[in-house]
């Protein structure tokens, strides 16, 4: 049965980070706006969950964006909430290459990271200036909310105006790769090098140095520095969501939750109809709403909208490259069994399935007790496969999963068999329960030269009135490239009903 309420301006699916910002963002502006999300609570890859005494963050373990002018800072002000109480990681992570070489620590402060570098990787230091060349440029762009791609005059005037002089310049390398920038540097041949760029790059852009864009890891590679820096959350990352309830509550929107998106279809009044079904029972549920702003998978979009899509638009999507799947090891530890001054990310190479990154509570911050530590340590795998599996395979294929992992972490920590007091492992078929994505993808598009950037989906669809944010929209993945969509996607309707949005800086 439909509610007895009339139309709403706007229906956003999907209450992660980028649907919860931009249904707060458009609340904000004075439009009728409700969120619906399929599961019992929001945050989606960025929210926690508990077992016993620990409380687990269920992909996400860091954020950027919250020093002054950062895209968390800047939209938490003008929602008029305040940002979650954070600490700067200093060391951002510690990268364990497994050559003998010694761990690499991405220090906070620009002039020891540039010591770091230089004992660990010497004769690099033309690369690195030509990334920081690079990134200051993308950043001068990016403050100025440009809108990549651009597909009408409006889009392209934003984008046209937050050029500067250095973007005329790093243009020419819009399809160029950052293993194109080694060698252009002339590092190309330093294999240390680019095993750990393969390594950090994978974390937030789902590849290795020869397929990441080199404006998108220029800026990556970058964000561990004063004056940004990765951020780790006081109790955990539920801390984001909870912040942008508030606001999108204080700005009269409506979150539903256990309301699952099942189809979508624009009538010839101009409203779109959106189906959702609610909880266990799977009631019948749906709204009118003049637009719709969709924080999900791409990949979603032919099931919901059927006949309705062009199809070419259809074909673009069903063509659109897997992004990863991860396998993910909860656990938990007492501290003393860690080393002294154990830092809040590291990543391990040599292990297997796969390079690890670990995320390790630190004390006080809420995770686990006092003399205790939880430990999330993930690795990519390929989607797909594990749902190909019948139970018994999946069941020793989780297994060996599992056990390859605390292997590789007590090779890497020094942990003893026996020191685990909980372990539990996540694969694809997990977060696909979780969050309802296809096939439990944990990530977007991936930040390829031929996805980046002018070359990546639009916010904007083929479709009047329907929109689209998240980790496949410009400018990627994490929480603060998920926010800097939303804020895309709320400024191109808001536009299309000609209203302004505009958050300083």
């Amino acid at each position: 049965m439909p509610p007895a309420e009339g139309p709403l301006d706007v229906v956003v699916v999907g209450a992660g980070i980028a649907g919860l910002t931009a249904a707060a963002l458009l609340a904000r502006e004075g439009l009728a706006v409700e969120l619906l999300e399929a599961h019992r609570q929001s945050g989606g890859c960025a929210g926690t969950f508990r077992r016993g005494p620990y409380t687990f963050d269920v992909g996400a373990t860091q954020v950027a964006g919250l020093e002054p002018g950062g895209s968390h800072a800047r939209l938490f002000r003008h929602l008029g909430v305040a940002p979650p109480p954070a600490t700067p990681l200093d060391p951002a992570c510690v990268v364990h290459l497994d050559d003998g070489g010694g761990p690499v620590h991405l220090w906070r402060d620009p002039q020891r990271w540039r010591e770091e570098r230089q004992a660990h990787f010497p004769g690099s230091e033309p690369f690195w200036r030509l990334c920081a060349a690079l990134h200051h440029a993308n950043w001068q762009f990016a403050g100025r909310d440009p809108v990549l791609p651009p597909r009408n005059l409006w889009d392209l005037s934003q984008t046209l105006r937050a050029l500067g002089a250095g973007n005329l310049i790093s243009g020419l390398l819009i399809a160029s790769s950052v293993a194109d920038l080694l060698r252009l540097s002339g590092c190309g041949s330093d294999g240390r090098l680019r095993r750990f760029l393969d390594l950090q790059l994978r974390l937030y852009s789902q590849e290795p140095a020869e397929r990441t864009a080199a404006l998108y890891g220029a800026t990556v590679l970058a964000m561990g520095q004063e004056p940004l820096g990765l951020w780790h959350l006081h109790s955990s990352m539920q801390a984001l969501s909870s912040q942008l309830e508030t606001a999108l509550a204080a700005a009269g929107g409506r979150l539903r939750l256990r309301h699952r998106l099942t189809r979508l279809r624009r009538g010839g009044n101009g409203l779109w109809t959106v189906e959702s079904t609610v909880g266990s029972q799977k009631r019948s549920y749906h709204r009118l709403a003049r637009d719709v702003v969709l924080a999900i998978p791409p990949q979603a979009l032919p099931d919901l909208l059927g006949e309705q899509l062009q199809e070419g638009y259809r074909r673009r999507l069903k063509t659109l490259p897997d992004p990863s799947g991860a396998l993910v090891l909860y656990a938990a530890v007492p501290r003393q069994a860690l080393p002294a001054a154990t830092p809040a990310h590291l990543q391990f190479d040599g292990t297997s399935p796969g390079p690890l990154f670990v995320s390790v509570s630190q004390p006080g911050d809420g995770r686990a007790p006092d003399d205790q530590a939880t430990v999330i340590a993930s690795v990519f795998t390929p989607a797909r496969p594990w749902f190909r599996l019948e139970p018994g395979a999946y069941a020793a294929a989780k297994s060996e999963a599992q056990s390859s992992i605390q292997a590789g972490l007590e090779r890497g920590l020094g942990l003893r068999p026996d020191d685990w007091l909980h372990a539990e492992l996540a694969t694809p078929q997990s977060f696909a329960r979780w969050t309802g994505r296809p096939y439990g993808f944990v990530g977007g598009l991936g930040q390829r030269p031929g996805c980046f950037g002018p070359f990546g989906l639009a916010s904007r669809t083929p479709l009047p009135g329907l929109w689209l944010c998240g980790d496949s929209i410009h400018p990627g993945e994490g929480t603060a490239g998920v926010s800097l969509s939303a804020l895309t996607a709320s400024r191109q309707l808001l536009a299309s009903r000609g209203l302004s949005l505009q958050v300083a800086a």
